[in-house]
């Protein structure tokens, strides 16, 4: 990936601060496929959640359980796991699915470029999904041959961009609602991966918007090399942890002190297999600590990938096909485990160097 760039087309512009090339020996997983990264068992277990997962969508599109019923995150997820195995709208046996997704999330975004139902919580999360969901879309297809509906999926992307942009806050992060008065890591890891996947389809993205992300998120970053929830005094934990590291990595920091230190809090504290990872935000946490160990590659995805492949496998509710979470619900962790385990698939573009 080059520098994030005032102008798009200006390839050549320098990097966010602190950032450096992906160098030539640190790769990343994108073009090192490790021997059996895909299974048998893995495939079944897709095939049985992408089956389960369809059936819990909404006659309007929508999917969500628990909680968060009509979701546009939880939609945006669902359609971002089909999207991991090649179905786009048109296209692949669920292209239905993430169509009708497509459109409850268009229908959802409101005059402002807040993209956001009637049911949201802490509307920036759905609104960062939603509109990482539309720049993958509009990134794989152009829009599609619909000449409308490609004009209208890239006109809510600049919208929901700008809106993005609009709400950093002084300290560079974004915080639950589109106001710009706080900020928490898990907020911010959100915003920008959408402004990534907006700048890889051609959106213009502000190089200063991504420098004051990354200064954020490495006040964040403790001393045992874990990531506390805000830019003032806290603990660290593993899944603010690993969005913290892949919001270095989705900011063009591909080498850099603050990975190698948040990357090796991760192997220590929630390796998968060993039971250090469990518990609450146990699908938020390893859907960011797999594209960390992705983007890192080398021995670090060689022992993150079998280790989560495998737990995620046995861990598939096998009357249902689903994965739950306990508080946001079996759609939320269907499309999560769904995303997890895709990742060799290699079919997204945000999970592209």
């Amino acid at each position: 990936m080059k520098g994030w760039c005032v102008v798009i087309a200006c390839a050549a512009c320098a990097l966010s601060v602190g950032a450096a090339a992906a160098p030539a020996d640190r790769p990343g997983a994108e073009n090192d496929v490790l021997a059996g990264e895909i299974t048998v068992e893995m495939d079944r277990a897709v095939t049985r959640g992408f089956e389960a997962l369809s059936a819990m969508q909404g006659d309007d599109g929508s999917w969500g359980s628990a909680r968060f019923g009509k979701h546009v995150g939880i939609t945006a997820l669902a359609c971002l796991a089909f999207m991991s195995d090649g179905n786009l709208p048109g296209r692949g046996r669920y292209g239905d699915a993430v169509e009708h997704g497509l459109d409850f999330i268009l229908n959802s975004v409101t005059e402002t470029g807040l993209i956001a139902a009637d049911t949201s919580h802490g509307p920036m999360y759905g609104h960062g999904f939603a509109t990482l969901f539309l720049g993958e879309l509009y990134g794989m297809t152009a829009g599609g041959p619909d000449s409308v509906r490609a004009a209208r999926i890239h006109e809510s992307l600049l919208k929901a961009v700008r809106l993005i942009v609009q709400t950093q806050n002084d300290e560079g992060g974004w915080r639950y609602n589109p106001v710009p008065h706080d900020a928490d890591i898990s907020v911010t890891i959100c915003q920008i991966m959408a402004l990534r996947s907006a700048r890889n389809a051609g959106i213009e993205v502000s190089k200063g918007t991504i420098d004051r992300a990354v200064e954020y998120v490495r006040v964040c970053q403790n001393e045992d090399g874990g990531f506390r929830y805000q830019s003032t005094m806290g603990g660290s934990a593993w899944p603010r942890t690993a969005a913290g590291v892949a919001s270095l990595y989705y900011a063009g920091v591909y080498e850099d002190q603050a990975l190698d230190r948040g990357l090796g809090y991760l192997e220590t504290k929630a390796m998968p297999g060993k039971g250090l990872g469990v518990g609450s935000h146990y699908f938020y946490g390893h859907y960011y600590a797999v594209q960390a160990m992705y983007l890192a590659g080398g021995k670090h995805w060689a022992l993150w990938w079998p280790a989560i492949r495998d737990e995620l496998v046995a861990s598939q509710r096998s009357d249902e096909g689903v994965w739950h979470d306990g508080y946001a619900g079996s759609a939320y962790g269907t499309a999560m485990g769904l995303i997890i385990l895709q990742m060799p698939k290699r079919y997204l573009p945000i999970f592209q160097k």
